[in-house]
C-alpha cells in the first residue's frame, strides 16, 4: 500500500503567493500527493487582547499585523487551487475556525484535515464531518477520552476518516516521537493510521513508515533560516526530495512476513549450496 503524503505548507509562505508557489514545485517534484495549508479568521480565532500585544515582524509591531500578513484570502486560494489543478497535485486547508472551514466549502478539495489544537472544538468537528469528506485527525496533545470523543463523532456522521498520530512540539525531539502509538491507535480504533511529524530529521518519519502510517505528513520550507514560526520543523527541498523517494520504498521492502525464496535467492543458493 502506497503511503499518502502530504507537504504541509502551513503558513511557511509568509504571505507571499510566489513563495506558496514554489512550495507546491517542491512538493510536486519530489513526488508527494498533496499540498496543505492552514486557514483562519484572525479575529475568531485570538481575542482582541492577544493580537493588540506588540510583536516585531516583517509586516508591523503588533501580533494582528504579523497573523494578517501570514493569511491568504480568497484572491490568494483561487489562485492556489488554479496552480495546484494546472500541476496535478491535491491540496487543502486546516481550518482553526467555523468560518474558515466554511470558506473552504467553495472549492473542490479531495480531503478535510483537522489540526492536533482543532481535536477537542465540537462545533467545528462536526461542521467538518457533516460534510463527509475524507478527514485526517491529527492527535497531538490529546488524551485517549478526547481522541474517544472525537472519533464517536465522525462515526456519528459516517464520515470517512484516518487518524495521525502527531506529537505537538516544534521542533520535536526524535526521542519524544513515540512511534508504538502508530499501532496503539490501529489496534484501539480500527482505522488507518498515518503520521504527522515536526522533527528536524528523516529517521522518525522513516521509523513510521516502517510501523505501517498510511499517510505522511511533513512541514517543507524553502529554507530553515527563513521567518517563521514553524520553519525550524520543516523539511528543506534536498531533504523532503529524498524523504519522498525513500518512504515511497517502505511499504515494499517490508514484504508479507511469510517465508519466502525468491526465484532470485534461489539461483544463489542452488549456486552457494549446490541444490
Amino acid at each position: 500500500m502506497s503511503i499518502f503524503i502530504i507537504a504541509e505548507i502551513g503558513i511557511n509562505h509568509n504571505g507571499d503567493l510566489d513563495i506558496a508557489k514554489k512550495l507546491i514545485d517542491v512538493a510536486v517534484l519530489a513526488g508527494a500527493d498533496a499540498v496543505k495549508f492552514q486557514k483562519r479568521t484572525i479575529d475568531l480565532v485570538y481575542t482582541a487582547a492577544e493580537l493588540d500585544k506588540p510583536r516585531e515582524s516583517p509586516w508591523g509591531t503588533t501580533n494582528r499585523q504579523q497573523k494578517n500578513g501570514l493569511e491568504f484570502g480568497k484572491a490568494e486560494y483561487d489562485q492556489i487551487d488554479a496552480y495546484c489543478k494546472a500541476k496535478n497535485i491535491a491540496w487543502s486547508a486546516s481550518s482553526w475556525d467555523v468560518e474558515s472551514q466554511k470558506f473552504l466549502r467553495q472549492y473542490d478539495l479531495k480531503f478535510n484535515k483537522v489540526a492536533s489544537a482543532m481535536l477537542t472544538r465540537t462545533d467545528l468537528l462536526t461542521l467538518v464531518a457533516e460534510e463527509g469528506r475524507y478527514t485526517y485527525i491529527s492527535t497531538g496533545m490529546s488524551s485517549w477520552e478526547e481522541i474517544d470523543a472525537a472519533v464517536a463523532l465522525f462515526r456519528a456522521k459516517n464520515c470517512p476518516f484516518e487518524l495521525m498520530h502527531t506529537v505537538s512540539t516544534y521542533p520535536m525531539n526524535d526521542e519524544d516521537a513515540n512511534l508504538l502509538m502508530i499501532p496503539a491507535l490501529r489496534e484501539r480504533y480500527g482505522v488507518k493510521v498515518g503520521y504527522s511529524g515536526h522533527e528536524v530529521g528523516l529517521a522518525v518519519s522513516y521509523g513510521a513508515a516502517a510501523l505501517g502510517a498510511t499517510s505522511l505528513e511533513r512541514h517543507i520550507t524553502l529554507s530553515r533560516a527563513m521567518y517563521g514560526s514553524d520553519q525550524a520543523a520543516s523539511v528543506e527541498p534536498s531533504g523532503f526530495l529524498q524523504l519522498c523517494g525513500a518512504v515511497r520504498k517502505i511499504p515494499a521492502a517490508l514484504g508479507t512476513g511469510e517465508r519466502n525464496l525468491s526465484e532470485a535467492e534461489i539461483a544463489v543458493r542452488k549456486k552457494l549450496r549446490g541444490c
